[in-house]
């Protein structure tokens, strides 16, 4: 089976897909047939589809305490689900095990992106260049709020218009392009405010976004500067940090981006994740 493993990671490749799904998928694909003890794949039948599903719903997890989550349950099942389309395609196999068998799909993001209008209203309500920087990173990178307090000064490339994530979530990390525009902010606030910031005071030399008392800004010091900056733009109280990353991809599915890029700007492992992140409406889908 290992050999056969390589092929479709290779036909994983020829796709595109990128390196960690180019990895995942076939790993899901390898614990399927060594848990049902698969030796043939024209023998697969959807009873041990449907049984390896039932066994991952009370599968443990390797690294620490606890079971998979729906959406990593979810994963298995695309993978599954590209295998088997990948042998129908190679004529390996005469009948998908998986074609008649229904699964039940995670529980999709309750998050409604932000209107580019209520966007607007919060750079416009942003009375500083410390709170017009901090939009730009979680809206215009689309950063998390962890990639947000992990950020170095050296991370960000003025001259390149390049923002880099160290250690994103999985240790994935990524690069993320920066608009001219979104640069010059970003610059203006290291320039005018960053830098001038008094060296007695900085307790973070790295960090390139400090709090008062001149340490690094945490996750909770950023949803408090977001909470306040939402309430003088007149956004709802329900409206948090984390919808900036969903509305960033949102607006860019809008623009034509295709997905697998939008993908690889949020650091998602998978198309699926993307997909369920960014949700645009129905009126959003004429966009598309």
């Amino acid at each position: 089976m290992i050999s056969l493993i390589n092929e479709f990671t290779g036909w994983l490749y020829q796709l595109g897909y990128s390196e960690g799904t180019q990895k995942m998928l076939p790993a899901c694909v390898r614990e399927f047939l060594e848990q049902q003890r698969i030796t043939d794949i024209a023998d697969i039948e959807p009873d041990q589809v449907r049984a390896f599903y039932n066994w991952l719903q009370e599968r443990p997890l390797k690294k620490r305490s606890g079971a998979l989550s729906e959406m990593m349950i979810h994963h298995y099942v695309y993978a599954l689900k590209t295998f088997f389309t990948w042998l129908e395609i190679t004529e390996q196999i005469d009948y998908n095990p998986i074609s008649g068998l229904v699964f039940k799909r995670p529980r999709q993001n309750s998050r409604h992106p932000l209107s580019t209008d209520e966007v607007g209203q919060l750079f416009t309500a942003a009375s500083g260049l410390k709170e017009r920087a901090v939009l730009h990173l979680f809206y215009s990178c689309g950063l998390r709020r962890s990639e947000g307090e992990a950020l170095n000064i050296a991370d960000v490339r003025f001259g390149e218009q390049l923002l880099y994530v160290r250690a994103g979530k999985g240790a994935k990390r990524r690069v993320v392009p920066m608009p001219a525009a979104v640069t010059k902010d970003l610059e203006t606030y290291w320039l005018q405010e960053r830098c001038p910031y008094s060296a007695r005071k900085v307790k973070d030399l790295d960090a390139f976004v400090l709090n008062r008392v001149g340490g690094r800004m945490s996750g909770t010091g950023y949803n408090n500067l977001f909470k306040g900056l939402a309430g003088r733009a007149g956004l709802p109280p329900a409206i948090t940090l984390h919808h900036l990353r969903h509305s960033i991809a949102t607006h860019l599915l809008q623009s034509g981006m295709p997905l697998e890029y939008v993908r690889d700007f949020l650091g998602h492992y998978h198309l699926e994740t993307t997909q369920l992140y960014a949700r645009p409406s129905a009126e959003q889908l004429s966009f598309l």
